[in-house]
């Protein structure tokens, strides 16, 4: 992504939607950007790791954990596994863990906070559905764009 966030606000921003949190950076590029992926799920990680088992093809991952941080969705291993599969990046309404090796692997991860507690591994969630972070639709397919100011989705 060579176009800053504010930048793409300024030129487009009746196009666009800016999710409204407070963004933590934890994986080692700055600014991403590409087409959503969504996943819903909460407090379990296993639809989110499936889909990252697929080919990412420049896509970003976006997880719907529901805002908990009880328990982190996504470590070093499925973070490893997203790299390898081609996935630009992943912006999760929820927890991660191992954020320091996180911030050396060459993907970005936006997330709220960082906890070392595993989640659980029952199965429960659901992707490639709409979701809704801090009152912004995101669709599959809709263009993500992220970087230290913020997350924008095309609306």
């Amino acid at each position: 992504m060579t176009v800053s966030t504010a930048d793409l606000w300024d030129e487009r921003g009746h196009e666009l939607a800016s999710i409204p949190l407070d963004w933590h950076d934890f994986g080692g590029k700055a600014a991403f950007s590409g087409p959503a992926r969504t996943v819903r799920c909460l407090e379990d990680n296993v639809v989110l790791k499936s889909v990252v088992s697929e080919p990412g093809d420049g896509a970003v991952l976006v997880v719907d954990g529901g805002g908990s941080l009880r328990t982190a969705l996504l470590g070093d291993m499925i973070a490893k596994i997203a790299i390898d599969n081609g996935w630009a990046g992943i912006v999760i309404n929820g927890a991660v863990r191992d954020r320091v090796a996180l911030r050396d692997m060459p993907i970005g991860i936006r997330a709220l906070a960082s906890n070392p507690q595993k989640s659980a591994k029952e199965g429960v969630g659901e992707a490639d559905v709409e979701i809704e972070i801090a009152g912004t639709r995101i669709r599959p397919g809709v263009r993500l764009f992220a970087d230290e100011d913020g997350v924008l989705v095309e609306r």
